[in-house]
């Protein structure tokens, strides 16, 4: 099935210049089309779905750190906010909490559910905990060895990895290989 994403405007690239009105065709994990909306829609077919978005829609996010938030850090649950808060935990606050591997992996998730959220859609790595790297795995994000080489871009075809910001720069939807991963509600 085809997924047009229609956006306010659209930037193939990171620094690029934006185009109203533009959209781009999804069609399994591959982006198939970018363009004007009336043409992408129309060579999109009558049952492709159509997904508004009230923001840019540009190349996702490239974060560089990812090892250091994923493993020098621990995301508390929303079940521990009352003791833990709801802020990362690092340093002492960290050690005292006595990280087993399956907690390490909950926490993983948490700080990833933060990252797509941010409209993030490649990291680095490698990372050395066996559930953490299992949980950026199985996230679909996209573990890059290094910086990109130059400004992200969407590629016609290509992988459908971007995110649709919002004026103030927060994310409204990340998606990954196709799939809706995040929306803000």
């Amino acid at each position: 099935m085809t997924t047009v994403h229609r956006a306010r405007a659209v930037r193939l690239t990171e620094d690029g210049e934006q185009h109203p009105d533009w959209a781009v065709a999804v069609t399994g994990a591959l982006l198939t089309a970018a363009g004007p909306y009336e043409e992408v829609r129309a060579a999109a077919g009558g049952h492709a779905r159509v997904r508004e978005w009230d923001g840019v829609l540009a190349p996702g996010r490239y974060e560089p750190y990812a090892p250091v938030l994923l493993e020098t850090a621990y995301y508390p649950d929303p079940q521990e906010a009352d003791e833990l808060g709801t802020a990362p935990l690092t340093g002492d606050a960290l050690a005292a909490l006595g990280m087993s591997e399956a907690r390490w992996g909950w926490s993983a998730r948490r700080g990833l559910q933060r990252l797509l959220a941010a409209g993030t859609t490649a990291l680095s790595g490698p990372f050395a905990h066996p559930a953490v790297r299992t949980a950026v795995e199985r996230s679909g994000i996209r573990v890059l060895p290094g910086p990109p080489a130059g400004p992200r871009a969407l590629a016609v075809p290509g992988p459908a990895d971007f995110a649709v910001f919002a004026d103030d720069g927060s994310a409204l939807a990340t998606v990954l290989d196709g799939r809706l991963v995040h929306r803000r509600r």
